[in-house]
């Protein structure tokens, strides 16, 4: 499963051309509820939306429920599970752009993070899934969930997280399918998208975070500024 990404800038998203540049501001980085570039088709029209990393914002989850992490959906079960299924049988689909995302290697023994993208070292995009949230003012505002495919038998992405644990991949799609992906009629066509690319089409290296500043920083210092 990825937990956090860091999104293109002004350059990587020339990878894009055929989507509006953003018009809002976005960090480097990506962690769970912050907001971030999504690309979807709507009526025919292809647009640039902000929308915050999870299906379930916190801020939605209802008080006394135990906070649980909408960041990735199993493709495998996307449509039988509540947190998703409403936006896979709509065929809420969208793309996330992404220049490099971040897993966590056990093989020295202790968790090592370890940045993921592709060999060419340009952007990508992560098939996933939008959902609207209705404020008490009228608006909405977008969230969002990358699709996952089982990656036990990945040559690379086998590598990552706890030993024992399922080893999960995002379904990053080729620009040549970017548009399909979006114009897809049912589910089953969708499915049919599913796929994760061969290691060769990647690249990964230990990336750490670097060490944290000490009680007189606030929460946002040490990360990466807005790109955007």
């Amino acid at each position: 499963m990825c937990t956090s990404y860091e999104a293109p800038g002004k350059i990587e998203f020339e990878a894009f051309s055929l989507f509006p540049m953003p018009s809002f501001h976005y960090r480097g980085e990506i962690y769970k509820d912050y907001a971030a570039p999504i690309f979807r088709r709507l009526d025919g029209q292809l647009s640039t939306d902000a929308a915050t990393f999870g299906m379930v914002p916190r801020e939605r989850i209802p008080p006394g429920v135990k906070v649980f992490d909408t960041m990735n959906a199993r493709s495998e079960t996307v449509g039988q599970k509540r947190s998703f299924s409403g936006a896979w049988n709509r065929l809420q689909l969208a793309l996330i752009p992404c220049h490099r995302f971040y897993e966590p290697s056990y093989e020295t023994g202790n968790p090592v993070r370890w940045r993921i993208g592709l060999a060419d070292e340009s952007a990508c995009a992560i098939a996933g899934l939008w959902r609207a949230w209705e404020n008490p003012d009228g608006s909405q505002t977008l969230s969002m969930t990358m699709l996952t495919l089982n990656a036990d038998e990945h040559p690379l992405m086998k590598r990552f997280h706890k030993p024992g644990a399922e080893k999960r991949g995002v379904v990053v799609l080729p620009q040549a399918e970017h548009l399909d992906w979006l114009s897809c009629k049912s589910t089953d066509e969708a499915r049919s998208f599913l796929r994760l690319l061969p290691a060769d089409a990647l690249q990964a290296e230990p990336y750490p975070l670097p060490p944290r500043k000490r009680a007189t920083s606030t929460p946002d210092e040490g990360e990466q500024p807005s790109l955007i």
